[in-house]
């Protein structure tokens, strides 16, 4: 099996990225052991209540909870190309690492095209203001984002088109497959 990271702030091009690579394997996102931590408490899954729940998990499991869980999902699957989306701290990284080659791509942008990404697609989690988005971005951080993304195997600037960007990957993802 082949398990592959993607990591990147909120609104930087991950779920556009892994959409040009979603033919090669599934993707398992981090994110989702979250959302159903808040759906088996009966809680909505908004993002103050995502990110409350994101902490408590780590507070009670450590910083690679989340990883340990998502490991569990990864080892159910029987496809031979994995993605994995939403890491967010280095001690997940040495989670997944333990298991497999587990190199890391980085989706980076500019914060104002970030911003405006996040208010154009309107997820349900997602941040409204600019104020609830720069919070959400210092959460992220809190956890170790910045630090991953500075260690990252490969980084895509995403600074142009969506298509660019799904090209780039692609490239990127069947030369990391190859290789791996």
């Amino acid at each position: 099996m082949k398990v592959i990271g993607f990591c990147g702030l909120p609104g930087s091009g991950k779920s556009t990225a892994l959409i040009a690579i979603e033919d090669l394997g599934i993707v398992i996102t981090m994110g989702d052991v979250i959302r159903k931590e808040a759906i088996n408490k009966n809680i909505e899954p908004n993002n103050e209540n995502l990110g409350k729940i994101a902490k408590e998990l780590r507070e009670r499991g450590g910083d690679a909870i989340v990883a340990e869980k998502s490991v569990e999902m990864i080892k159910n699957q029987t496809n031979k190309v994995i993605f994995v989306d939403g890491i967010r701290s280095l001690s997940e990284i040495e989670v997944f690492r333990s298991y497999w080659k587990f190199p890391v791509i980085a989706i980076e942008t500019s914060d104002d095209l970030r911003y405006k990404r996040i208010r154009k697609r309107a997820r349900s989690d997602d941040s409204k203001t600019l104020i609830e988005i720069t919070k959400r971005d210092k959460r992220e951080l809190g956890f170790g984002l910045k630090e991953v993304i500075k260690k990252a195997n490969c980084k895509i600037m995403n600074d142009s088109s969506e298509e660019e960007l799904k090209k780039i990957t692609r490239e990127i993802v069947l030369e990391i497959i190859q290789n791996y």
